[in-house]
């Protein structure tokens, strides 16, 4: 899920790729949004909403969402110069790597809001879940070529309606039937993307509310599980003592 770019991969690895992380980014989202009333990831909302603060000459209001914005282009560069540094030397789990320091960062965010005041670490949380959320969004989108996007929801239902708006067609005899079952593999990743985007945000907000912030912890874990597993297989495979399959 983590190993395979571009070209080689399939429509199965996408969607694995596309729901596991679309939850997390939707988890992430949403719990933080219950604790602190702000989005980490909506950078539409966000750019919005300085607009509008900016227009009300509210400057240091506005500064705030756009250190947001700013954290969130930042961690797209970190992880692109990381990915790109990893690539040009050969190192095939750049990914999975890349996926598991976004993990013992988001625990280590998790720890240190625990540690901090409450309204001491709101920042914090908001800018570092930021700088995450665009350090993930670009590591799907570079590893599957720009299909699969795990936090921008307006543009996957965009998706969804052309796709619909397609079968449609092919439905009624206006379309080439050829193109169904690539617009049927479509339909399927950006609406299980969405979905799975909700379901994330739910059990997000629902174990916040039980845990508090130790569910950002228990978050970045997981993220650093599914890495460190992705590492460990490719690394078994790549052994030369390993029998051929």
């Amino acid at each position: 899920m983590l190993i395979r770019q571009g070209d080689a991969r399939d429509g199965s690895l996408d969607r694995k790729l596309a729901f596991a992380l679309a939850a997390v980014a939707g988890g992430l989202n949403a719990a933080a949004f219950h604790e602190v009333g702000f989005f980490s990831a909506n950078m539409t909302g966000n750019v919005s909403a300085l607009s509008s603060l900016l227009a009300m000459g509210q400057w240091a209001q506005g500064l705030g969402y756009l250190t947001i914005v700013l954290a969130f282009i930042g961690g797209a560069m970190a992880s692109t110069l990381s990915i790109s540094a990893g690539l040009r030397r050969g190192v095939i789990t750049i990914y999975a790597r890349v996926i598991l320091a976004e993990g013992m960062l988001l625990a280590l965010l998790g720890i240190g809001r625990l540690a901090l005041d409450r309204a001491a670490g709101v920042p914090l949380l908001i800018v570092g879940l930021a700088f995450l959320m665009g350090l993930q969004n670009a590591i799907v989108t570079h590893i599957s070529d720009a299909r699969v996007r795990t936090t921008h929801i307006s543009g996957m239902s965009t998706d969804i309606g052309i796709g619909l708006a397609r079968m449609l067609n092919i439905m009624r005899g206006k379309a080439d039937p050829l193109g169904r079952e690539a617009v049927l593999a479509k339909l399927g990743l950006h609406s299980g993307t969405v979905l799975f985007f909700l379901i994330g945000g739910v059990i997000g907000v629902l174990a916040w509310r039980m845990v508090g912030d130790l569910s950002f912890v228990g978050t970045g874990l997981l993220l650093s599980m599914i890495a460190a597993l992705s590492l460990g297989r490719t690394l078994r495979r790549s052994s030369p003592n390993d029998p051929a399959p």
